[in-house]
């Protein structure tokens, strides 16, 4: 990520370096489009490009021409903005020679951009732009160039989809990497199938028979062929655009709302005795536990820290004004500080307590497709949530409507669908299911 953010900044400043040079030859004045500068133009234009045509990607990291003949094509892209704003305008006061030199001098400090970037790329990641782990179950393998090993027998761990504790152990084994792939025996692969598609990875099982479980494409590991079960629900560029949408949101509303939750705080404090955050664990994006904040809306001595008890309409254990934030949605503000810590998302699937129930059933041994939905950072707020599935989950199919919501949201997920939750969000703050 940080090779990403310098590789675009240096290709911007070799943009405005280019400008600069061309200044040196001509004055400005001679380097504007009807008004303001050709960089003031230039530089957005750039800048979108580089990201459609995907400059600063793991290909282009790991080929210098390729990253090359990328930010050339973004580039060139801008002058041609430049030429066809100047056609269609009918201006004529722009210097050809400035013109020249500034796009000639970009392209020659990109050039340098990315021997710098090239040469930082092997010193820091030794050449490989994604990490990669070989996970051995029960099928001996060797590991490619430049990947990890871990065998789960040697430190008594294996997937156990009943047992939330070791979900949480393996994800965070595995968090670390870019791609995974699993060497484990045949009648494991169901197992590792369900697991991996829940997760935020690449995933993949090597092949030791010509069969093929739910995948979407045949992956190579060395001599061998694998099954690519998961490459990630979104792009590097997209997660980046859902982080900076998610802590702009969040820092914007904890400023509006922080005299709010000031006196929610208070209030809280007053009617009953304890702290007025509750604090809870869940389970987030790759099945990893996250500790989830919110305004305490039940006694303090009655608070249900597994989650095993939902709220109730007549529950005794709220208190008067944990009514009053429950049914608003205030009690969930809290939440902001986990978006800006990264736990969780401004928009995604709701995070479930380790107890939760459907009925009487554990929510992940009441839907075989529970654990897929966490292929994304939990939300405030989700498609779920808008369509009114909220409040106690009584029965089982109570939970398939929200996992089929939640997948849903993670397999067409977007930047504007995002917007839409978040503003369709308002008009279900305050709704019948919620208490």
């Amino acid at each position: 990520m940080v090779l990403y953010a310098l590789s675009i900044a240096l290709d911007c400043l070799a943009l405005g370096g280019g400008y600069l040079l061309a200044r040196e030859l001509r004055d400005a004045v001679w380097l504007d489009a009807g008004g303001p500068s050709i960089l003031v133009i230039a530089l957005p234009v750039f800048l979108m490009l580089s990201i459609a045509r995907e400059a600063q990607s793991v290909e282009a990291l790991e080929s210098r021409s390729l990253a090359v003949r990328r930010a050339f094509g973004a580039l060139f892209g801008s002058a041609f903005v430049i030429v066809a704003i100047s056609f269609l305008l009918k201006i004529e006061d722009i210097s050809r020679l400035g013109f020249v030199a500034t796009f000639a001098a970009s392209a020659i400090f990109i050039v340098v951009n990315k021997l710098i970037i090239d040469y930082l790329f092997h010193r820091w990641m030794k050449g490989a732009a994604i990490a990669r782990l070989l996970v051995l179950d029960g099928l001996a393998a060797r590991p490619a160039h430049q990947m990890d090993v871990v065998d789960l027998e040697a430190i008594h761990l294996r997937p156990d989809l009943g047992n939330p504790a070791v979900m949480d152990a393996l994800s965070r084994i595995i968090a670390p990497y870019d791609r995974v792939v699993i060497a484990c025996q045949f009648e494991d692969r169901d197992l590792w199938s369900t697991y991996l598609k829940g997760h935020d990875v690449g995933g993949e099982i090597l092949l030791d028979r010509d069969i093929l479980r739910g995948a979407i494409a045949i992956g190579q590991h060395g001599d061998r062929d694998t099954l690519v079960l998961s490459r990630g629900p979104i792009s590097l560029a997209n997660r980046f655009s859902k982080r900076v949408l998610d802590l702009v949101t969040a820092i914007i509303a904890l400023i509006v709302l922080f005299p709010l939750m000031v006196l929610v705080a208070i209030l809280i404090k007053i009617e009953s005795p304890g702290p007025a955050l509750f604090h809870q664990v869940r389970v987030g994006q790759g099945n990893r536990h996250f500790t989830i904040y919110k305004f305490r809306s039940m006694r303090a001595d009655a608070s249900d820290s597994n989650g095993t008890q939902s709220a109730g309409r007549a529950d005794l254990r709220v208190t008067r004004i944990g009514k009053f934030i429950r049914r608003t949605s205030i009690d969930e503000l809290p939440q902001l500080l986990n978006v800006i810590i990264g736990d969780m998302s401004i928009v995604g699937p709701r995070p479930h307590a380790l107890g939760s129930l459907a009925g009487n059933t554990l929510f992940w041994e009441a839907s075989t497709h529970y654990w897929a939905r966490h292929a994304l950072k939990p939300g405030i707020t989700g498609l779920a949530q808008v369509r009114g599935h909220r409040g106690a989950t009584e029965t089982i199919e109570d939970l398939d409507m929200r996992v089929r919501a939640d997948l849903e949201y993670v397999e067409n997920w977007s930047l504007s669908n995002d917007f839409l939750i978040i503003l369709r969000t308002f008009r279900v703050m305050i709704h019948k299911n919620a208490f």
